[in-house]
């Protein structure tokens, strides 16, 4: 069965040409739809969501964005510059030579999969087969690394997961060439952090053991939060006179709603931290929320709207800069 093409650009609603600002902000419009907390259709709404998700984390990296235009539609045609299994399987696999690990479970898409999935390569845990033992004496297979989409709901309160793989030459009909394996991901665990599934890697050499499967840790991007380390930080759209009057307003954080008060004369990047309500860190603690103001001004003003800024400017005393 083909590998269906996924137009990125069609699924955010934006142009080839668009810049990383008009793309962070059509994923933003689009997720915040579609996110399974607030859509109408959990269903739909939550695969939706993983394909916006899948979108924006190719567009937004410039590594993966310059791949993926490059190959374009024909990516899996002969002489497209694709090395992997040319489209023909359901499962995900690696691009390029000697990447041709086919996964499920992963939480990304067979497209995304035949294109950016198993690195393989130089590196202690990306490698292809090696040609040759350089000796009898019994080597360990190389290990295999890919990507694992992790949401922040598995961040919060762990899981398991069952990966499914198919190893480099298996027959597209060939069951005995699948193999199980459940992966744990621990509560707290960050982007980045490797995951290893042993014996899921490459055979060894001369009796040697099998090579083990790494899983680089992504995590899902949230429409609403940006993640740095266990501290999510979340931006607050405040009128003029919010900031300078104060306020209180409500915020959704992955636990719930709370209550966030705004001071009198808070400014553009005020960092508002609301402690404990970050990422758990694996240790029982939790790192912080940061409510960060970003001030927005009206665009068209009535005519009443204008006579009391007009006014305002004529009785205030505050001079920027000084």
């Amino acid at each position: 069965m083909s590998v269906e093409f996924k137009d990125y650009y069609e699924i955010l609603g934006v142009e080839r040409e668009a810049g990383d600002d008009v793309i962070r902000k059509a994923y933003r419009k689009l997720a915040r739809k579609y996110h399974p907390d607030v859509a109408e259709d959990k269903v739909e709404g939550e695969r939706k969501f993983k394909e916006l998700n899948e979108a924006y984390e190719v567009l937004s990296d410039s590594g993966k964005r310059k791949k993926y235009d490059q190959l374009g539609a024909n990516w899996d045609q002969p002489g497209a510059g694709y090395g992997g299994a040319g489209g023909q399987s359901a499962w995900g696999g690696g691009g390029g030579a000697g990447q041709d690990w086919q996964f499920e479970g992963t939480g990304f898409s067979d497209f995304f999969e035949q294109m950016f999935g198993a690195g393989t390569g130089g590196g202690a845990r990306r490698g292809g087969y090696r040609q040759q033992a350089r000796s009898n004496q019994p080597q360990k297979g190389q290990d295999v690394e890919t990507d694992l989409m992790v949401t922040l709901d598995e961040v919060y309160h762990g899981a398991t997961r069952t990966l499914r793989l198919r190893k480099p030459g298996a027959a597209a009909g060939d069951a005995s060439a699948i193999q199980t394996g459940k992966v744990k991901i621990p509560v707290g665990v960050q982007a980045g952090q490797m995951l290893r599934l042993k014996g899921l890697g490459h055979p060894g050499i001369n009796g040697g053991a099998t090579g083990d499967l790494y899983l680089n840790v992504r995590l899902e991007r949230h429409p609403d939060f940006h993640v740095k380390g266990v501290d999510l930080y979340y931006d607050i759209e405040l009128a003029p006179w919010d900031a300078v009057l104060g306020t209180e307003i409500s915020v959704r954080v992955p636990k719930g709603k709370v209550k966030l008060k705004v001071p009198a004369g808070s400014g553009e990047g005020d960092d508002l931290r609301l402690g404990g309500l970050g990422l758990p860190t694996g240790d029982g603690s939790f790192g912080d929320l940061h409510a960060v103001i970003q001030l927005k001004v009206p665009n068209t003003l009535n005519a009443k709207e204008k006579k009391a800024w007009e006014k305002l400017r004529e009785v205030s005393t505050f001079k920027p800069g000084e």
